[in-house]
């Protein structure tokens, strides 16, 4: 089988003036479809910036990078969008939701954009919907919601295009434990039950052990490769 995603001797170095600051290191790794997989690390790891570099955000310095089948490098700026659009589903620590929208209307716009030409199935959205635990508040505005239901509203809007590739970027990082639980499993059951394959950035250990595999960096390399327990921490409250 195919990898997914396969990164191959990756760098990418930051430049101020004169000075260079390696952010990532000769990163190399592949991910298979439907995998789960958490990359973990301290803070100025470069786990955020290998989450652009996957994600079509920027471009390496170094390396490269080939996402179902395709290399990065061959794609101009308006081929690298529209394959996010048609194949990656983003899912940010800030929630990034339009506030003057309903959580409804801020699932759908994202079906709206990502260029698909079927129109999107209610059945699907309803059942999306009812799996994240949203359905009765998806008239609501962001402001109206809690954390963790502005967070599943998120979750939605980058699962509704059935994207092969989902990229989280600290979910759970603005969110307390019960809610943090919630989400982790949300996104467990959707690689599950929605055959995505998801890759998640955290600093948190405990979160990252859900996943089937877990990535750790370090100063910018990968410093070890570990299985994961495929499964949510239980907390007692």
């Amino acid at each position: 089988m195919q990898p997914i995603i396969r990164a191959e001797h990756l760098g990418k170095v930051y430049r101020s003036g004169k000075v260079e600051v390696p952010a990532l290191r000769d990163v190399s790794f592949s991910i298979e479809p439907g995998e789960f997989v958490s990359v973990v690390g301290p803070s100025g790891s470069g786990k955020s910036t290998l989450f652009y570099l996957l994600g079509g955000l920027t471009r390496a310095s170094s390396g490269k990078i080939v996402i179902a089948g395709i290399d990065f490098a061959t794609l101009d700026d308006a081929e690298r969008t529209k394959m996010r659009k048609s194949k990656i589903g983003f899912i940010f620590q800030k929630f990034n939701l339009l506030p003057t929208l309903s959580g409804r209307a801020n699932i759908e716009i994202a079906y709206d954009i990502s260029g698909r030409s079927d129109p999107l199935d209610p059945a699907y959205l309803a059942d999306l919907t009812d799996m994240l635990g949203i359905s009765g508040r998806l008239d609501h505005r962001p402001s109206e919601l809690s954390g963790g239901e502005q967070q599943r509203v998120a979750i939605a809007r980058a699962l509704v295009t059935h994207p092969a590739i989902v990229l989280a970027d600290e979910p759970t990082g603005n969110l307390d434990t019960k809610n943090s639980d919630a989400v982790l499993e949300m996104l467990r059951r959707s690689n599950r039950e929605f055959k995505q394959t998801v890759l998640m950035i955290t600093h948190n250990p405990e979160a990252a052990a859900i996943a089937d595999r877990i990535l750790h960096m370090r100063d910018g390399e990968i410093t070890g490769i570990e299985a994961g327990t495929g499964r949510v921490a239980a907390h007692t409250w």
